[in-house]
């Protein structure tokens, strides 16, 4: 049976039936808490419980960590961009652990950015270390892998594409929303990846709602390829992709052929021009929800709720 662990400021909880059951822990990191196993079970059998309302809670994958990112990885998603699921490489990048924020905080949109994305992502948190060279297979993926969690990869998308770089479009605070659980799973329960749907709204309109089926490189696949390169430890996170559905939008053929032929300067101010017409991009005030899990209920990661606010 899954275990969803829950975060406030000053401890760890499990989510059960009767309510929430504080760990008994002096773990204060994720990594932490994932090697004392044993007490987040036991604290899965205690009748001693608190209603879940009642606590704040804050992101279940504490920061410093490492935070990584798979690259269109939906078909969906490459095909609205205009782009060939056949023919897209399996490609990572890197988020700052700074931009994790808790899965009812506020989003923050910096003075300077105008297009403000959303995507919500599996966020995969390692259980152990995988250093460079580790051999990932279905039979041992379980081993890595801890746990899922629900993830928004915001996205400054006018400071992303003119920069031609994810890092900083992606990096600022509040750009990562995690939670509100860190569901740990075992091996039978993981092999229901497929069986996950990633659903998201804004202010109660859905905007994205897609199943794994439509993942291109799925977790063994994506691991194998990130160990050739980067170590990752326990309580570190891999953010898996999104589907269909974020506000960007790719432009059509003839126009994207005529920009081609624009001096980059020219190209990039046609195409923003052209998406500040797009009413999607998060606007002050706007209510983003996001929920993870199979459709029979089996595996339910939570929902998140955050608001934008604009920096002033």
């Amino acid at each position: 049976m899954t275990i969803s662990v829950l975060r406030t400021i000053d401890g760890w909880w499990v989510h059960t039936p009767a309510g929430a059951a504080r760990i008994d822990t002096a773990a204060t990191t994720t990594r932490e808490l994932l090697a004392d196993r044993a007490t987040v079970v036991a604290a899965s059998e205690s009748t001693d419980t608190v209603a879940v309302h009642t606590l704040s809670l804050i992101s279940p994958v504490t920061a410093p960590c490492r935070v990584v990112a798979q690259m269109t990885n939906f078909a969906s998603h490459v095909k609205d961009s205009g782009g060939d699921p056949a023919t897209v490489p399996l490609t990572f990048f890197r988020k700052a652990s700074g931009s994790i924020s808790g899965p009812y905080d506020d989003v923050v949109r910096p003075a300077h950015v105008s297009l403000l994305d959303y995507e919500v992502e599996i966020g995969i948190v390692f259980g152990r270390e995988m250093p460079v060279g580790s051999e990932i297979t279905p039979e041992n993926l379980a081993g890595y892998v801890a746990g899922l969690v629900v993830t928004n990869d915001v996205s400054a998308r006018d400071v992303q594409l003119p920069k031609t770089q994810f890092y900083e479009a992606k990096s600022y605070p509040t750009f990562t929303p995690v939670g509100p659980a860190l569901v740990l799973l075992d091996a039978d329960e993981l092999k229901r990846f497929t069986d996950l749907r990633l659903r998201l709204w804004v202010n109660g309109r859905p905007r994205q709602d897609m199943t794994v089926a439509d993942m291109i490189y799925r977790p063994v696949e994506a691991l194998r390829e990130l160990t050739r390169f980067q170590r990752m430890d326990a309580g570190d996170l891999l953010l898996t992709g999104t589907p269909v559905g974020t506000a960007i939008s790719a432009p059509p053929k003839p126009v994207e052929i005529i920009g081609s032929l624009l001096p980059p300067k020219l190209k990039w101010k046609l195409f923003f021009s052209r998406q500040a017409q797009n009413p999607k991009y998060l606007k002050d005030g706007d209510v983003v929800e996001a929920t993870i899990g199979t459709d029979d209920g089996v595996l339910d990661l939570g929902r998140q709720r955050t608001v934008v606010r604009y920096a002033r």
